[in-house]
């Protein structure tokens, strides 16, 4: 026996849009000067391989300890990892502890790369 997410595929659609944001509405906001706080929480040897200019490194293991005196819960925070996995549940850990702002970056550095910036490089 299986354990769905949600019952409705809409639903589940609706539910996880607020929690994810595409590479190219990330760069839009960038440009367009609403600048989010881009949180990369990867590993310190994956930031050596690619990484995005101007983000906050925490990596995952240490957000809990870390989240609440270098992050502002009132601000608009993307989380960033390789693929989306890790961001969209540090997304989910962030979200039930008040920071209501936070989106994970939907396929991580590795779509950025692909859609917005070909300059960042792939692993």
């Amino acid at each position: 026996m299986s354990v769905a997410l949600c019952d409705s595929v809409p639903l589940c659609w609706v539910l996880l849009m607020d929690y994810e944001i595409t590479p190219t509405e990330v760069k839009q906001k960038l440009t367009n000067g609403e600048a989010p706080v881009l949180l990369d929480v990867r590993e310190p040897i994956e930031l050596q391989m690619a990484r995005i200019e101007g983000t906050v490194h925490i990596p995952m293991g240490e957000i809990p300890m870390r989240a609440n005196q270098e992050l502002d819960p009132d601000a608009h925070i993307v989380v960033v990892c390789h693929h989306g996995v890790r961001s969209l549940n540090v997304t989910n850990w962030l979200r039930q502890r008040g920071f209501e702002k936070v989106q994970s970056m939907r396929g991580g550095i590795d779509r950025w790369s692909r859609e917005v910036d070909p300059t960042v490089p792939t692993y």
